[in-house]
């Protein structure tokens, strides 16, 4: 595995809690970050942090080390807000950006800059239909799409005919959408290869929704921290145990360090927490 070496935020950008350190930033600061990272050639990689994250964080340490290499950490998720506002921190409801919501703006400004962006993950047939949807709304819009199905082993042939793909399309933009922790690990395990200026490696599920093969959640409801009633009601199998069972370890690990770091202290991910 190659280690990444991440580039340090601004302190006053930074803040923590329960162990995660986040840049909480608002959807038009996001395009400007990615705009940043394109124009200067940073090969950045911006991920998100929720409260599904905050726990699989405390549960494995690979994934803590990818989060450790992470450029840039945006909140995902009004519970994040909510606790970051527990901890002193003064955060607003526009810092909680999702892909659901940060998709559509950002290929369009990717249209008008002339980025070439590069989609990984979801099924064959819904990474089409995103695409072509996303260009039917966005004619000038340059996008290359890949499903998700794949041996991401390293050094596997469809590993490294994917990343060849990749480099030679040469995108400005690779967006990776394969699943937490699965899109994190390949990732971090082919970093130093990949030939991108910005790596977006949480997208969730913005494309289904951009397709039409999951409905999506009333827009308002992720403002007001419900977003997840209406996500559990259209895949009550697979969400069951992150949104009913999940919240119960991270208020564990609240009452464990809320009385010893409510001004903003950092709880320390611990092995034995369970890798």
């Amino acid at each position: 595995m190659i280690a990444l070496s991440p580039t340090s935020a601004k302190e006053t950008d930074t803040i923590s809690f329960l162990g995660v350190t986040l840049q909480p930033k608002s959807l038009q600061q996001l395009n400007a970050l990615v705009e940043q990272g394109i124009r200067e050639r940073r090969k950045w990689i911006i991920s998100n942090h929720n409260l599904h994250t905050l726990y699989l964080f405390h549960r494995h340490a690979r994934l803590r080390e990818f989060y450790s290499c992470v450029h840039w950490i945006h909140i995902d998720g009004m519970p994040l807000v909510a606790l970051g506002r527990l901890y002193g921190y003064p955060l607003e409801r526009k810092q909680r950006v999702t892909l659901a919501d940060w998709l559509c703006p950002l290929m369009e400004l990717a249209a008008n800059r002339g980025w070439r962006v590069f989609y990984l993950g979801s099924s064959k047939a819904c990474a089409e239909k995103g695409m072509a949807q996303l260009r039917k709304l966005y004619p000038a819009l340059q996008i290359e799409v890949c499903d998700g199905y794949f041996d991401v082993r390293h050094g596997s042939a469809e590993n490294e005919a994917l990343l060849e793909r990749i480099n030679a399309y040469r995108p400005d933009l690779l967006m990776v959408g394969m699943g937490v922790p699965r899109q994190e690990f390949w990732t971090q395990e082919n970093f130093a290869r990949l030939e991108a200026h910005v790596i977006l490696s949480s997208i969730g599920a913005a494309l289904e929704y951009v397709a039409g093969s999951m409905p999506t959640p009333p827009r308002w409801s992720g403002q007001l921290g419900m977003e997840w009633i209406f996500r559990l009601a259209n895949e009550p199998r697979r969400l069951f145990t992150r949104y009913l069972l999940e919240p119960w370890y991270i208020l564990a690990l609240l009452m464990l360090d809320y009385p010893r770091n409510r001004n903003g202290g950092r709880l320390r991910a611990r092995a034995e927490l369970g890798d």
